[in-house]
């Protein structure tokens, strides 16, 4: 496992500290959880998971009747 080293200002520090405890984690831990929720590449789970969970939307009503056209003047 890499270090690296991390410049926070003190209300991002405190944030960092607060959210971590709260999550019940350490900062690291909390921190890689955070940068592989937002960074990742792609779909989450979740979302994949409705992928064909709804009826498809009709584009059109095929029930509806167009009315008869009007008979035209001849010339």
């Amino acid at each position: 496992m890499s270090q690296i080293t991390l410049y926070l200002d003190y209300e991002a520090e405190q944030l960092l500290r607060q959210s971590a405890q709260a999550a019940g984690l350490s900062n690291s831990k909390w921190i890689a959880e955070l940068i592989k929720k937002h960074a990742r590449q792609e779909w989450p789970t979740e979302l994949k998971n409705l992928a064909g969970a709804f009826a498809d939307f009709p584009l059109r009503d095929d029930s509806l009747q167009q009315a008869q056209d009007t008979p035209r003047v001849g010339f």
